[in-house]
């Protein structure tokens, strides 16, 4: 069996796209780490260094950089 893929979720408790991404990783039973980048500074400069952006959600899984909630893009990553 593979490895569980380490998962990141940047964004904020009031982006519903951010929500979208965590249920959808939640629905499927998968692992994942939360960064609210509106009360974490560090986690915000880290995701903006990562993303290039100051959207949310970004989602890294395995050090590859998502940029929003695009379910068939998860789903590839995640070999869904």
């Amino acid at each position: 069996m593979d490895a569980p893929k380490k998962i990141v979720v940047y964004g904020t408790s009031t982006c519903p796209h951010c929500k979208r991404a965590k249920q959808f990783l939640e629905e499927r039973g998968i692992p994942f780490e939360v960064v609210d980048v509106a009360s974490d500074k560090a986690g915000r400069d880290e995701m903006i260094k990562k993303s290039g952006q100051m959207s949310v959600p970004v989602i890294e899984i395995d050090g590859v950089v998502t940029v929003g909630c695009d379910e068939s893009a998860l789903k590839k990553q995640l070999g869904l």
